[in-house]
């Protein structure tokens, strides 16, 4: 293609809160000379991502099994359960939307079994709710799903296809590439370049409804704090609160992690059957406004005692996010001291209990301690007062 003709808003669109898998590559542009070179130097630019990216996304509940109709009552959902106010606006196609073949154009073509409307008159649908509209590609010959064609060779194409439609996120994967080396196009993983493309990367392998597959996710994105920014973010993959392979307590510890982690929050359940437990989760309008902090810091692993954790970060206005967690099967006693959470050792402080909604009566010198159940876990905003 030749990129002296690429509208700076197919370059916007390509960047537009990608969300790359582990070990996968960046856009395949071919033929990049040094004008698109210096739009990819400058791709943050967008304004996008400033906190992390909130919405739903098809993949973990529904798979392949997805129709213009599953999207359309999910965005209702996201209005009228209120999510949407609370920051839930992105509705996200995942995989198996497009036919196998393109048109005579060259074009992706929606699958006219499932979305037989078309993407456009779907986007248009979920504008009007106030919500946002996003899909998914590949950078090579075909999908995961292999059900669709990739974008590799088509990049132009479907960059213009996509803003066409009025397409707001772009989800882009690297399965069934032609093979080209991933140092050739940004060093091996993606948190480590995948700012000068996108506004989130993904540093796991895909997530399961299980305990211990949630929990390794967040071992593996936690090494990369330190790269996230606002803008672009480490995405330890979708959420699975609500699909029914943990417990409630486990679901806790699932998006308080994630939100401590300032991880993209992408529900991965189907949101127009929520239970009355999930809703309380998704929406807890506190642990919401940490992952949401302007300041933009992910916290990190800052001890770690056998099966006792605990996770801190800094927020704005001089407050810290703490979460205690309890990986094993009985309950224990954490201790969080102010030494290894970054607060003056002789601070006085005010601790707010984010699952409990209550400011604690007891002001904290020096450390502080909770019993944490199994499985589970407790997570405050320390506000220092003295």
């Amino acid at each position: 293609m030749e990129t002296k003709r690429l509208d700076a808003s197919l370059v916007k669109l390509m960047c537009v809160l990608l969300s790359l898998l582990s070990s996968f590559m960046v856009l395949s542009f071919a033929s990049p000379d040094a004008n698109f070179n210096d739009y990819r130097r400058n791709l943050l630019a967008n304004g996008l991502g400033i906190t992390p990216p909130m919405g739903w996304n098809s993949w973990n509940h529904f798979s392949c099994n997805i129709n213009e109709n599953v999207i359309k009552q999910t965005a209702d959902a996201l209005v009228s359960t209120g999510l949407s106010k609370l920051g839930y606006t992105y509705v996200n196609i995942d995989d198996c939307w497009a036919e196998i073949y393109r048109n005579d154009k060259g074009e992706l073509l929606p699958k006219n079994s499932t979305f037989p409307s078309g993407i456009k008159a779907l986007a248009d649908y979920v504008h009007r709710k106030g919500l946002k509209l996003g899909i998914y590609s590949d950078a090579g010959y075909f999908t995961c799903s292999k059900t669709m064609p990739g974008s590799l060779g088509h990049e132009e194409e479907d960059a213009k296809t996509f803003a066409s439609w009025g397409i707001d996120y772009l989800k882009y994967d690297n399965c069934n590439n032609d093979g080209t080396k991933p140092t050739l196009r940004g060093d091996l993983h993606p948190a480590l370049w995948g700012f000068k493309v996108g506004n989130s990367w993904r540093t796991t392998n895909d997530i399961a409804d299980t305990w211990d597959s949630m929990m390794s996710r967040a071992d593996m994105n936690e090494i990369f704090a330190e790269l996230a920014r606002p803008g672009g973010w480490n995405d330890p993959d979708m959420l699975e609160v609500g699909n029914g392979g943990m417990t409630k307590n486990e679901y806790i510890v699932h998006f308080s992690i994630w939100a401590i982690s300032k991880a993209p929050l992408l529900l991965g359940c189907d949101v127009r059957n929520m239970t009355k437990d999930t809703k309380e989760i998704v929406a807890n309008k506190e642990v919401i406004a940490v992952n949401q902090d302007s300041l933009g810091v992910q916290a990190k692993k800052v001890r770690s005692e056998g099966d006792q954790e605990i996770w801190a970060g800094p927020l704005s206005n001089y407050r810290v996010a703490l979460l205690l967690v309890n990986r094993g099967p009985i309950r224990y006693s954490i201790t969080a001291n102010w030494d290894d959470i970054g607060i003056p050792e002789k601070s006085v402080v005010e601790a707010r209990d984010l699952w409990e909604h209550m400011t604690l009566k007891t002001k904290f010198v020096g450390n502080l301690t909770a019993t944490v159940e199994s499985h589970g876990c407790k997570m405050y905003v320390l506000k220092p007062i003295a």
